[in-house]
């Protein structure tokens, strides 16, 4: 079961470069005949005097809430583009299909939950964004083009995870066996997913932002076929906010095991740290989205930052530090 795991990890890297270069060819051809058309708003507000469109704080032009959610769409495009969408999009189906394959078969193999290292983390949170992913892009098909982006994060995680994490089955740590492991690393592994899905509509929000102001040099140019800011600005906002209590409880989770397992609830180990710097710039992430004087581009830069400190404790911590956390096979 262990290598078919292994083999099950390739091809879903396969699946998700193959959806990743399909929604590049979708995503390059443009013009009116390419699926980028369902990502366009169905109306858009143009400023022209009074009673023209809103602009929120990064000056791109506002458009209505249900223009990329819920309006008309356009009609359906054809061609050789539509082609590579739907190409993208069962490639992404089957990838995310063979990624839970692997995860089953590393836990059967491992007879525990497939969380108790480094790689097989990596594996469970990728699986939780393509997850997201998928929901989101059958419920509100208008944000497809957020899929280049998306594939091309899992193609980076996966393969780092693949090429340099690997690490074989083995049983658990003596420190490692408690319940407490399987509420802890899960909801941590769940609320991770999330938030690293909310990287993906904040990174292109910034970009999507200057294009509608008016740049339209590189690279934010690569935003003019994305949905609208004002759109991946709420999306942003909705899975942070979603993720953001769970992870909460994920923090609250650890001290508790580490009260039960070490005799103290925090004691400044480097992954406690960093997990406590993400709370805290995801909870100013929270606080300035509702705050109406911070601009929504710094908003966005927040949330960046906030994924990139995820990722700190992911990587950085297991690499360059050593403590009661280094469990990731890779030290």
């Amino acid at each position: 079961m262990a290598a078919l795991s292994d083999q099950l990890l390739v091809f879903t890297i396969l699946g998700y470069l193959i959806a990743m270069i399909s929604h590049a060819a979708s995503y390059a051809f443009g013009g009116n005949g390419t699926v980028a058309r369902i990502a366009r708003p169905a109306r858009q507000l143009v400023s022209v005097g009074a009673g023209g469109s809103t602009s929120d704080d990064s000056g791109a032009a506002d458009v209505p809430d249900d223009g990329a959610f819920v309006g008309k769409l356009p009609p359906k495009p054809t061609g050789r583009v539509v082609v590579a969408a739907r190409i993208a999009l069962v490639a992404t189906l089957i990838a995310t299909a063979l990624h839970l394959g692997a995860l089953v078969t590393r836990g059967v193999a491992a007879d525990r939950l497939p969380w108790g290292n480094m790689y097989e983390f990596v594996l469970s949170v990728t699986f939780v964004g393509a997850a997201g992913w998928l929901y989101l892009l059958f419920r509100w098909p208008a944000i497809r083009q957020l899929g280049l982006l998306l594939s091309l994060v899992m193609v980076v995680l996966l393969g780092i995870a693949g090429l340099v994490l690997y690490t074989p089955v083995v049983p658990l740590v003596p420190a490692l066996n408690s319940y407490w492991f399987d509420i802890h690393v899960t909801t941590i592994s769940f609320s991770s997913g999330i938030l690293l899905l909310a990287f993906v509509p904040a990174a292109m929000y910034l970009l999507r932002a200057r294009y509608e102001s008016g740049k339209r040099s590189f690279p934010y140019v690569l935003a003019r076929k994305a949905p609208s800011a004002v759109t991946l600005e709420r999306l942003t906002f909705g899975l942070n906010a979603f993720a953001f209590p769970i992870f909460t409880f994920a923090v609250i989770a650890g001290a508790v095991w580490a009260e039960a397992a070490w005799g103290r609830a925090w004691g400044w180990d480097p992954k406690e740290t960093w997990a406590f710097i993400s709370w805290v710039v995801y909870a100013g992430y929270l606080h300035a989205r509702a705050t109406p004087s911070v601009k929504r581009n710094v908003v966005a830069w927040i949330s960046i930052l906030g994924f990139l400190t995820m990722l700190m404790n992911l990587f950085g911590v297991n690499f360059f530090f050593t403590g009661l956390h280094s469990y990731a096979g890779v030290n």
